[in-house]
């Protein structure tokens, strides 16, 4: 029989932070280089509209 050693209780929280972290990272640089996209569409759709 295999003989258990403990949990990963510690690896497992781990990479659940190490992941949450990295997931928000991408999102929240996805979201800002989709803003200076297109930051200067708004300015020209409000000018061309007066």
């Amino acid at each position: 029989m295999s003989q258990h050693h403990g949990t990963d209780k510690k690896a497992a929280m781990t990479g659940f932070v190490v992941t949450a972290v990295l997931l928000f990272l991408m999102a929240f640089t996805i979201v800002k280089l989709t803003n200076a996209k297109y930051a200067g569409a708004s300015s020209e759709h409000t000018e061309a509209t007066k």
